[in-house]
C-alpha cells in the first residue's frame, strides 16, 4: 500500500527524498455510479389512465472487497398516461452508487404492456372485435359496445361486411396525437336447433336462391 512504499523510498533516500519521489496517483475524478436497466409490465389501464405502481428490484451491490451481492430495494414509479411499449423512463439517482461521493446512476425502466383480454394494443390505436349478428350486419343497428371509458353506443351502417373497422376518434392512448379505438366486426351465426330456427334458416336459403358464398374465392383461384 501507500505507506510500505514511503517506508521504502525513505530508506534509500531519506524523508527530504522520499517525499520528493514518492506522490499518491489517483485515477481523476470520482466516477458517477453506473446506469441500471429492467423491464416494467403493466397493465393497458395504466398506460391508459396513468398510475403510480411499487416496484420490487433485485440490483447488484457490489462491497469494499469487491464482492456482489443481491440487494432488493422497493421502488415507488409513477407511471404517465400515454405511455408506449419500449418507451424508458428514467428515475435518476436509482442506479449504482457513485464512488468517492460523486452521485448515483439512473435507473432506466423499458415498458411492457400486458395483453388484455379484450383489447389489442397496436403503437397508439387500439382494437376489438365486435361480434354482430347477419341482420345487425346487413340492416344497420346500434349497439353497446365496451371501450376503456366505460360503454357507449355504436352505429353499425347497413351492408356492414366482417372484418369492417368502425372508428372511435381519439379513444387509444393519450398523447400528441391521441391514438384511435377500432371496433372490428365479426359475423356470429345464432344456432338452429329448433323446428323454427330451421325453418328461418330454410327462409333465408329460398330468399337468395342465387347466392354462392364462394364466389370470390372460386374467381382468385388458379385451380378453377
Amino acid at each position: 500500500d501507500d505507506a510500505d512504499f514511503s517506508d521504502f523510498f525513505e530508506s534509500l533516500f531519506g524523508r527530504q527524498g522520499a517525499e520528493g519521489r514518492f506522490t499518491r496517483r489517483r485515477s481523476g475524478p470520482a466516477a458517477k455510479g453506473r446506469d441500471h436497466h429492467a423491464k416494467l409490465a403493466i397493465a393497458l389501464r395504466d398506460a391508459l389512465q396513468g398510475a403510480q405502481r411499487t416496484m420490487t428490484l433485485q440490483l447488484p451491490v457490489a462491497d469494499e472487497r469487491g464482492r456482489t451481492t443481491l440487494h432488493e430495494r422497493h421502488l415507488d414509479v409513477r407511471i404517465p398516461a400515454g405511455v408506449r411499449v419500449g418507451q424508458h423512463l428514467r428515475l435518476t439517482g436509482q442506479g449504482g452508487p457513485g464512488a468517492d461521493g460523486a452521485p448515483a446512476g439512473d435507473l432506466y425502466l423499458e415498458i411492457q404492456i400486458l395483453p388484455d383480454p379484450v383489447f389489442r394494443l397496436d403503437g397508439a390505436d387500439i382494437y376489438f372485435d365486435l361480434p354482430v349478428a347477419p341482420w345487425e350486419a346487413q340492416l344497420g343497428a346500434t349497439v353497446m359496445v365496451p371501450t376503456p371509458d366505460g360503454r357507449v353506443q355504436l352505429s353499425v351502417p347497413p351492408g356492414s361486411p366482417a372484418g369492417r373497422k368502425l372508428r372511435l376518434k381519439g379513444k387509444g392512448l393519450p398523447g400528441s396525437p391521441s391514438g384511435d379505438l377500432y371496433a372490428v366486426l365479426t359475423l356470429v351465426l345464432p344456432p338452429a336447433a329448433s323446428v323454427a330456427e330451421k325453418d328461418a334458416y330454410g327462409a333465408l336459403s329460398r330468399a337468395f336462391p342465387d347466392y354462392n358464398p364462394r364466389a370470390a374465392l372460386e374467381a382468385r383461384s388458379p385451380w378453377s
